[in-house]
């Protein structure tokens, strides 16, 4: 390489630094998230040397790890002062490597949690950076709860890590990287199983972005991830740990029922009050995907028999170039088809909750402001609805006005998706191009 050439190589890198740093000063968009996490950090800090812990689980857990530590492997074996162990098996081994690290002591388990909440706070941002959904400004929101700062560095709740590796799975998946985005996914069922309210969507997105042997491949992964990290009390008694780590029938009390108070309590622990739930959820998804997220494939019919003629195709002309045909026909899924597809998924799951207690809280209030943003009410109204369903989660105990004015607003911020106009929700040429870019 000559000098002439090495001057122009050092020239253009040059140049695109002074690009860049220009941009990163003077676009909000760039510098404020990572201010948000500054400011955000001092609030941690300062919330946990000054408010006083609230002991709720955490005792719990501890229990539960040390028996499993103490070598049982009978799940139902596994007990802790609040009941028996409900969650399956990632939830010990990630509760175990914490009670290592802190020894069991609360204000050290603050402290990781702490970090924990940044990292979660870190990767919102992040995902909220690249879909570019809401305006610089809004970004505060995330920021904003009482409750949620509460759950994660007060109550050490296992949501918090749950949520966590669920957002890294989403950012991945935003990358087009399915298969460790569905590994990640998994390991977050494996802490609670909450996560499978996202199950739904994240399927048919994996139908729209990916051929057949992908999606199988995938599903394979992250089914393999259960059956590694569930192994030591499958062996033992598989019926125990299957019984008691994927346990859909349990009934919450009603008493710590966010969203239901207001039904009265015969009601509300009734196998027909939970069917009934259960159906409207179904119906809600099944209307979404056909009406909204599939619209532009013409519905759900057409996008399976899509997949099914393809498959054939494929089939049909097996050889050297059908594996490039057949990747060469996938296309790419827009950022925010697949973030507004994924959380009102999980919306629709919270809508139709029988009971949401207070730590639940962290299942969807991150994908809060995005979901408003989605909608096309004005803004004082966005803003409106997330001040009162923030105000609802932080009455305690909750009662009959305020689970009926969370249900209410809820339901204002369904309608508002319905009612948003639909997308194409494949990446263009041009648009393909400008992201490489970026």
């Amino acid at each position: 390489m000559d000098d002439s050439t090495m001057v122009a190589k050092s020239a253009t890198k040059g140049q695109r630094s002074e690009r860049l740093a220009p941009n990163f000063f003077q676009n909000p968009n760039l510098i404020f998230p990572y201010a948000l996490l500054f400011a955000d950090a001092l609030l941690v800090a300062l919330i946990i040397a000054y408010v006083p812990y609230t002991k709720i689980d955490w005792d719990a857990y501890m229990s539960q790890v040390s028996g499993f530590l103490g070598g049982e492997r009978d799940y139902s074996n596994l007990k802790g002062d609040t009941g028996p162990l409900v969650y399956p098996a990632g939830f010990l081994y990630v509760y175990s490597a914490i009670q290592y690290v802190t020894g069991g002591e609360v204000y050290q388990a603050q402290i990781l949690f702490g970090i924990l909440y940044l990292i979660n706070l870190g990767i919102i941002l992040f995902i909220y950076v690249k879909t570019d959904v809401l305006p610089w400004w809004a970004l505060t929101l995330l920021c904003l709860s009482k409750r949620v700062h509460s759950i994660f560095v007060l109550r050490l709740f296992n949501d918090c890590i749950a949520m966590t590796l669920l957002h890294a799975a989403l950012a991945l998946i935003l990358y087009q990287r399915w298969h460790l985005g569905l590994i990640i996914f998994s390991g977050a069922v494996s802490i609670k199983m909450n996560v499978l309210l996202y199950a739904p969507p994240l399927l048919l997105l994996m139908l729209k972005a990916m051929d057949i042997g992908g999606v199988i491949s995938a599903l394979a992964a992250a089914a393999l991830v259960q059956i590694f990290l569930g192994l030591p009390f499958i062996l033992y008694d598989p019926f125990a740990y299957i019984s008691k780590a994927f346990n859909l029938g349990r009934v919450f009390i009603h008493f710590w029922s966010v969203n239901f108070k207001f039904v009265p309590e015969p009601i509300f622990v009734s196998k027909t009050f939970a069917i009934s739930l259960l159906i409207a959820h179904l119906t809600l998804l099944i209307a979404f995907a056909h009406y909204r997220w599939c619209k532009y494939e013409g519905g759900i019919p057409k996008l399976l028999h899509s997949i099914f003629v393809s498959l054939k195709s494929r089939f049909s002309h097996i050889g050297p170039t059908s594996k490039n045909t057949s990747q060469s026909s996938l296309k790419i899924l827009k950022k925010e088809h697949i973030v507004t597809t994924m959380f009102a998924g999980n919306f629709i799951g919270i809508v139709c909750a029988r009971s949401l207690h207070y730590q639940f809280y962290s299942w969807y209030f991150y994908s809060l402001p995005y979901l408003l943003w989605r909608t096309n009410y004005p803004t004082w109204l966005r803003l409106i609805l997330f001040a009162g369903v923030e105000l609802c989660w932080n009455v305690y105990p909750s009662n009959f006005y305020s689970s009926a004015f969370l249900l209410f607003v809820h339901l204002v911020v369904l309608v508002g998706l319905w009612t948003s106009p639909p997308e194409n929700p494949y990446e263009s040429n041009k648009e393909l191009a400008r992201n490489k870019n970026k």
